[in-house]
């Protein structure tokens, strides 16, 4: 599916631990939000703007989303990003 120029892409991701490698995506199921941003601005999408709104700054995000001791209750982020007109 090819999106639009002008349509939104929303990314709603759990959030890894800041530097994390590339492969904690694998074993923990989060990503650093600083790479979604990256690669999707390389894939040439433009950032509008996130919401913090599942946000958990009790999460240590050293465990995996389904563990039982923090499913249900991850840090999330939400990226919203805007395709432009070429």
């Amino acid at each position: 599916m090819r999106l639009e120029a002008g349509r939104v892409y929303i990314v709603l991701d759990h959030v890894a631990a800041k530097g994390s490698p590339a492969n904690v995506t694998d074993t923990l199921h989060r990503i650093e939000p600083a790479t979604v941003r990256r690669e999707v601005e390389a894939a040439g999408f433009k950032f509008v703007g996130e919401s913090t709104i599942l946000a958990n700054p009790d999460d240590p995000h050293t465990a995996g989303v389904f563990n039982a001791a923090i499913r249900g209750r991850t840090d999330q982020f939400i990226y919203k990003f805007r395709k432009p007109a070429k």
